[in-house]
């Protein structure tokens, strides 16, 4: 989660929203990004869409299904749905989302009868450093 954490503090210091995302396979990091949105002109430039994208280049499969998502935010419906198509295994997430997450939050998409695959979920990891990096960039913004 530390990783997760570094991509997100890389994200703010590039006026980014400070979410960072890390798949891990065996032990070892595979993929790691953060918020990228402005700089892409791409609202889908979320880090976890990002880094299951390096980690499906880079293993030559659209299927992560030995790999695990740790990300500092609760998961959006798009991510949460792209966690589900890439059979994501187990998903970690830090601060929990009421107005905008879909995992625990909102639509609950893993309980949803239209996905197809529901990972292992583990909220709450450096749950208090993710809210806090989110609240101190949000408050500078106002």
């Amino acid at each position: 989660m530390q990783i997760a954490l570094d991509q997100a503090r890389a994200a703010q210091a590039r006026g980014e929203v400070p979410v960072g995302a890390v798949i891990v396979r065996a032990g070892e990091v595979i993929a790691q990004a953060g918020n990228r949105t402005l700089a892409e002109h791409d609202p889908t430039a979320h880090a976890e869409l990002l880094a299951i994208r390096q980690a499906a280049a880079m293993l030559g499969s659209e299927r992560l299904t030995d790999c695990d998502l740790y990300v500092t935010l609760e998961p959006c419906a798009m991510c949460a749905a792209a966690i589900s198509f890439a059979r994501i295994r187990r998903l970690y997430y830090g601060a929990s989302d009421a107005k905008g997450g879909a995992v625990e939050n909102g639509v609950r998409f893993f309980s949803s009868p239209a996905c197809h695959h529901r990972p292992e979920v583990y909220g709450g990891l450096s749950e208090s450093e993710s809210g806090e990096l989110l609240k101190a960039f949000f408050r500078a913004r106002r």
